[in-house]
């Protein structure tokens, strides 16, 4: 993990800000979405990329009741539905 040396306080909300130094080394805009991991005793922040659920590919994705598939795996599964 690479340190930055920069401390934000959290506000009532459990808000903090990101600083735009940050924002613009990492190519993040205004409601782009952000990804939470814990890793140990830290909190990871990631921008999001849709991405399937399966395969974790980003190409050729279909969005189904709100989750993304790529067009490989939706094929898997017809397959699969067919046996």
């Amino acid at each position: 993990m690479k340190a930055t040396g920069i401390v934000r306080p959290i506000d009532s909300l459990g808000r903090i800000v990101l600083p735009i130094e940050l924002r613009k080394n990492l190519n993040l805009e205004t409601k782009d979405l952000l990804e939470i991991f814990l890793e140990d005793n830290s909190i990871v922040l990631k921008k999001y990329q849709k991405s399937c659920v399966f395969c974790k590919n980003e190409n050729d994705l279909k969005e189904i009741n709100g989750k993304h598939i790529c067009k490989n795996c939706l094929f898997k599964m017809k397959e699969y539905a067919e046996l």
